[in-house]
């Protein structure tokens, strides 16, 4: 019997149980556990989540990152419980995606929806029954007067009233509960120094508590507001400038347009990552902390310095970073008339005027596929994340191409790119272009990775 907050197999039905493939598993994830113990992430989730029997999983998968020593401040919204309420009592405002005013009335029914969720987002997380993901999980969940919103005020001669924006947030107070284990809820109200009440959007909320803390991970559910590509494939990773060229061109959807608008908003103002993820997808937090390419759209700066297309000026820096690597035979010789020649396909890594990294990516559109060549990173500047932060950027820009491959040839760096989601390939599985100009004799390896 499956439903949407429990699965049960059979003996007879249960999927047939491979060691090998979860040790394997469970040692990749292991970086990811490392990495993100004791870091804050904001998960933030509207009324719709609730409304479709979604919760609970969410709340399994949430109290496994308590577990791992995530410290999490989860922030929910209530706009269609909202809307049910007013329904119910006969009122004929209806809340949407823009800032509306909020009448006493719709006030009261704010207050009811959000009190409702919080209890049943409490239930969920007090759930210990043998044999389930909540088995021996104590987690203390603490909400609270934590935000000091003010109105929004008059805007062009329209009063309105009850709703609000945030004016502050209690970070002491927050980083006192969850430095203790616990998890911090924030419900979509704030309270002004005079003791009224104000309706907050969700997403500004959510948003503001993640820049006040610095956290490392902003994540938006949503029914499913990711970046698509022109083949109508999920954009996994998003440079912020390019999320605000999807902003001004003005052609996404209400729902990606809102959510889009404050992932930008937090990366600008310092939250590390912002993600947008279907929550129609079983898992999806998990998915998308703990594996390579996770299953939803991540805005980042995209620099660590400044992390640019190459122009000519460039060119000669970038013979200078190939120079000892074609010296040794990690690189193929290409000559300066070359790099000359692709200087656009490349993008290079600049720190003070210093290029210190630099990958070219080259489009082969018949095939939709793209290779990556000269992924290099000066050795005074590796094991700082940038080589991975240029194979990401790679990743974009032949998404971007349109091509729905990437490969890559190598005669060193294999289990840097297998690491990475690549797999082996053979010159048979290279464009037909590219297989005439593979060099046999030095026998390179081929490594494909989907995109």
């Amino acid at each position: 019997m499956t439903t949407a907050d429990s699965e049960t197999y059979s003996a007879a039905v249960a999927p047939e149980f491979a060691p090998a493939q979860f040790v394997r598993w469970f040692r990749e994830v292991a970086p990811y556990v490392h990495d993100f113990r004791g870091k804050t992430f904001v998960v933030a989730f509207g009324g719709e989540l609730v409304r479709d029997g979604v919760l609970n999983p969410l709340i399994q998968d949430l109290s496994l990152l308590s577990a791992l020593g995530v410290k999490l401040i989860l922030v929910h919204g209530s706009r269609p419980q909202v809307n049910e309420q007013l329904q119910l009592k006969g009122y004929d405002i209806r809340f949407g995606r823009g800032t509306e005013p909020t009448s006493p009335a719709a006030l009261e029914c704010a207050k009811e929806a959000a009190g409702e969720i919080r209890l049943d987002i409490e239930a969920a997380f007090s759930q210990g029954l043998p044999n389930t993901p909540m088995s021996h999980a104590h987690i203390r969940i603490i909400s609270g007067n934590f935000v000091t919103a003010r109105p929004v005020g008059i805007i062009d001669g329209l009063d309105y009233e009850h709703t609000g924006a945030v004016r502050k947030i209690d970070i002491n107070a927050i980083k006192a509960v969850i430095n203790e284990g616990a998890i911090v809820l924030l419900s979509p109200l704030g309270f002004s120094p005079t003791g009224e009440a104000f309706n907050l959007a969700m997403e500004d909320l959510a948003t503001s508590a993640a820049i006040a803390l610095r956290a490392e991970k902003l994540i938006f559910l949503t029914q499913d507001s990711l970046i698509r590509d022109a083949n109508g494939n999920a954009i996994t990773e998003l440079a912020r400038a390019e999320a605000d060229r999807l902003l001004a061109d003005a052609e996404l959807d209400e729902d990606t347009q809102a959510f889009l608008t404050h992932a930008s908003r937090a990366v600008k103002r310092g939250v590390a990552r912002a993600h947008l993820l279907p929550y129609t997808l079983d898992g999806s937090v998990l998915l998308e902390i703990f594996t390579h390419d996770g299953v939803g759209t991540m805005v980042v700066e995209d620099t660590l310095d400044d992390l640019r297309p190459a122009e000519v000026d460039d060119i000669g820096a970038i013979v200078q970073l190939i120079e000892p690597l074609e010296a040794d035979g990690t690189l193929v010789p290409r000559g300066r008339a070359v790099i000359e020649r692709d200087v656009e396909k490349f993008s290079v890594l600049e720190h003070d005027g210093v290029i210190y990294g630099c990958v070219a990516v080259i489009p082969f559109p018949e095939e939709e596929m793209a290779e990556m060549a000269c992924l290099i990173v000066h050795p005074e500047w590796q094991s700082e994340g940038e080589g991975e932060m240029l194979l990401r950027h790679a990743e974009m820009r032949a998404r971007s191409k349109g091509a729905r491959r990437l490969f890559v040839l190598t005669t060193r760096t294999s289990h840097w790119f297998m690491k990475r989601g690549f797999v082996r390939g053979s010159i048979s599985d290279l464009p037909k272009e590219r297989q005439l100009t593979y060099n046999r004799s030095r026998n390179s390896l081929i490594f494909i990775k989907r995109l």
